[in-house]
Formats: C-alpha cells, sequence, structure tokens
C-alpha cells in the first residue's frame, strides 16, 4: 500500500511538471517553425530569381514580358555587384578562344556579327530609371533615350570586339533599330570605343514589323551571298542568334532584362 501511494505521489508530481514545462517547449516549437508572416524570406526570393535568370538565359523560360516585381533587387545587385560583368567576361574569353581557331583566309570574308544594343551598347542607366526590366517596354520612351547617344560599351564587348579585328576577322554589326537612327548609332559606336566596321545593318522600311529572328536571319543571309563566311556571331537575345544563315558558333551573352522573340 506504500509503494503504491507513492507511485501515485511520484505521478502527481510528474504531470504537475509536465504542465508547467510545457508552454515552454510549445512556445519554443512554434517560435522555431513559424514561416514570415509577410511572404517569402529574402534568402527564398534571391534563390528563386537565380533560378528564374538561368532559365531566361538558356531559354528555358520562353517568351516572357516583365521582370518578375521580386526580383528587382536581385537584378539590381546581379549588376552592381560585379557578377554581370564576370559572366560576360566569361562568353568573351570563350568567344575569342574560338576565334584563334579560325584560319583566316585574307581575302575579308571571314565575318563575325555582333548585335548592339546590350551587346556592344548598354542601355542599363535607362534600365535603371525604369525598374530593371520589371516595366511594360515603352518604344517611345527607350527612343528618346537611344537619340542622346550616351550609351557606354561593355568592357568584355570592346576586348572581344579588337581582339577579332586584331585577329583579321571582318566586323558586321546587325541591329534592331530603324535606318533613322544611323547617325546617332554611328557616332555612339564610336565615342565607346568601336570602329572599322564593315557593315552596319539597320531595319529599313520593309524590315518593320518582322519577327526579329526573320529580319537576321535574312540580313545574315545576304551577307552569306556576298560571299561571307559567319564564323561567328553575337547576340544578347536567343533571336539574334536562332533562325537561318546561322553562324558556325553564337555566343550568348547575359541579359535578363528583357527579351525580343
Amino acid at each position: 500500500m506504500a509503494c503504491s501511494r507513492t507511485s501515485l505521489v511520484s505521478f502527481f508530481i510528474l504531470g504537475l511538471f509536465t504542465v508547467l514545462i510545457s508552454p515552454a517547449i510549445s512556445s519554443r516549437v512554434l517560435s522555431s517553425t513559424k514561416r514570415p508572416v509577410h511572404g517569402e524570406s529574402r534568402s527564398s526570393v534571391a534563390s528563386y530569381c537565380e533560378s528564374w535568370r538561368l532559365a531566361v538565359e538558356t531559354n528555358n523560360a520562353g517568351t516572357w514580358k516583365v521582370v518578375p516585381s521580386k526580383c528587382v533587387s536581385s537584378h539590381e545587385t546581379y549588376y552592381n555587384g560585379g557578377q554581370f560583368d564576370k559572366d560576360y567576361n566569361v562568353v568573351a574569353r570563350y568567344a575569342l578562344a574560338f576565334a584563334k581557331t579560325v584560319k583566316i583566309g585574307g581575302d575579308g570574308k571571314d565575318a563575325w556579327v555582333f548585335d548592339i544594343d546590350e551587346t556592344l551598347l548598354s542601355n542599363l542607366e535607362y534600365y535603371k530609371a525604369n525598374g530593371y526590366g520589371s516595366e511594360p517596354y515603352n518604344s517611345k520612351k527607350f527612343n528618346e533615350w537611344v537619340v542622346q547617344g550616351t550609351a557606354p560599351g561593355f568592357d568584355a564587348s570592346l576586348k572581344l570586339y579588337k581582339g577579332l579585328k586584331k585577329l583579321g576577322f571582318t566586323i558586321i554589326l546587325l541591329t534592331g533599330r530603324d535606318e533613322a537612327e544611323r547617325n546617332i548609332t554611328e557616332k555612339n559606336l564610336r565615342d565607346a570605343g568601336y570602329s572599322g566596321w564593315e557593315y552596319l545593318l539597320l531595319r529599313g522600311h520593309e524590315d518593320q514589323g518582322k519577327a526579329a529572328v526573320k529580319y537576321k536571319s535574312e540580313q545574315r543571309s545576304r551577307m552569306v551571298k556576298k560571299g561571307y563566311k559567319l564564323h561567328g556571331n553575337t547576340g544578347d537575345q536567343w533571336s539574334d542568334l536562332q533562325g537561318f544563315a546561322v553562324a558556325v558558333r553564337s555566343f550568348k551573352v547575359p541579359n535578363p532584362i528583357y527579351y525580343i522573340a
């Protein structure tokens, strides 16, 4: 009976102890497992935006119109923190390494094609002021920026451009800009450090309304018919590189700010 009474007392004390400490345990468990009240954490957003950027660069995202609004901060870090420059430098080094394997014929027909916007000239200052691509494209505002002619070149593209010239490649510039912007484009390119191109191909009246991949393919085809061998092509859009009359090697430089079909 004494043993039984002792067991009962022990059970009562254990139960009381459990009641007293369980709120503290519960509060600790809840505090350690509860999710942020105001949406995703910064780390999860940053991780998503890095994955989204990879999908865009590899063309797995398909057609897209604007940068997700939650990725604006990530884009700002990507460009201002130096990672964009590192990514472009890697692409440029691979392009130049390939170029050095090409046997130049000496007839001026060994050519390399460059896009202009976001390939040779940076419009980052415009996009900084317009949400890093999170705002819908405004052709009027962008053209007002273009005619200022103040877009700087990229360090990586300048090195690649000059390296190709030194190797003996003929440079063909193929842009989606309109023919009416020829003079300001030429001036902007020279001011940014580019010179000695053979052709600057812009959209004429007959090219208005054409999808970029069709327009650029047609222009490359004309160059091939003139006898040029398109060894390389560098652009920031897949539509700069795909289609027909494509180069032997194409080099996609990073641009997670906008998409052109």
